[in-house]
């Protein structure tokens, strides 16, 4: 019998499957539950178990991990009579990766301490290479026990872990890093706009460019994004909308001006007005297009 701590899995997504399967790998023991039929029987093939709800999920576990699109999709899972506080065990340990709003984790982490439920507000960057690799950043709010407690969890999910501040930190981390990384796919579309109106080789020059002080992990994971026009959804344009949505508001709350951002949340907006919202967050580079004349 292992002497890990069984974990419950809610959310099965394009980054939870994968992250539930490093877990497998790592040799805990791991039950999910997702409304996507193939998603459990993907989970199954790689040795999970399937539970019939969240309430059968968590009933049994020790950690209860969730990763769902955003706050109302936490609130549902977390709240109400089938939901996690109301089934987990006191003593359980809820571990959010999901990317939400820091008053929707500080809210949560009070109703659960309410139950005897602790909680660590950890959501990740890296898409969908980086939950396969297992190469995640994670930025984790909480209490510094808690999180010591979840280290070895997080240790088979990502490469750079750290704990943030208190319960809330972690998504207001996650929220500067979804600015940075718009604004740089951003920045990364118009050069490619730019180099390829002027004729230059586009993948002779990413390749020069990602070299020097230009070069970034957006650029090196988007590259080929850019050259083939490929935006199979790794990270969804609506995803990052709603993203851009939660760093605006929590910097408007403090009282941050964010110029750029709010030009490339208008940009982001746009794409997903004109029927993009379910491409990878690359396809800003369409939106550059159209601004430059370019059938799309």
């Amino acid at each position: 019998m292992s002497n890990l701590p069984k974990i419950a899995w809610i959310g099965l997504g394009i980054m939870g499957s994968p992250m539930s399967e490093n877990l497998i790998k790592a040799g805990y023991s791991v039950t999910g539950y997702t409304l996507e039929q193939e998603k459990l029987d993907r989970l199954a093939a790689a040795g999970g178990s399937v539970a019939s709800s969240v309430a059968d999920a968590v009933a049994d576990a020790d950690v209860v991990i969730t990763m769902v699109p955003a706050s109302p999709q936490v609130e549902a899972i977390a709240y109400g009579e089938d939901g996690i506080l109301e089934n987990a065990r006191s003593g359980a340990l809820l571990i959010d990766m999901s990317s939400i709003t820091p008053q929707t984790s500080v809210d949560l982490s009070r109703a659960a301490a309410a139950k005897g439920i602790r909680v660590l507000d950890a959501p990740v960057s890296g898409g969908e290479a980086g939950a396969i690799e297992a190469v995640l950043s994670i930025m984790v709010g909480g209490e510094r026990a808690d999180f010591e407690q979840a280290e070895p969890i997080f240790d088979a999910l990502g490469r750079t872990i750290v704990l943030c501040g208190p319960h809330g930190s972690g998504q207001t981390v996650k929220a500067a890093n979804q600015l940075i990384v718009a604004v740089n796919i951003q920045a990364c579309a118009e050069a490619v706009v730019f180099l390829e109106k002027s004729g230059v080789d586009l993948a002779a020059a990413l390749d020069v460019l990602n070299g020097g002080l230009a070069g970034s992990t957006v650029l090196a994971r988007k590259k080929d994004n850019f050259l083939q026009r490929d935006f199979a959804p790794g990270f969804r344009i609506d995803l990052h909308h709603k993203d851009m949505g939660i760093v605006t508001d929590a910097a408007r709350s403090v009282g941050a001006a964010l110029p750029v951002g709010a030009v490339v949340a208008q940009l982001v907006a746009s794409l997903r007005a004109q029927g993009d919202g379910g491409l990878d967050h690359s396809a800003l580079l369409r939106a550059v297009e159209r601004l430059s004349g370019q059938q799309v």
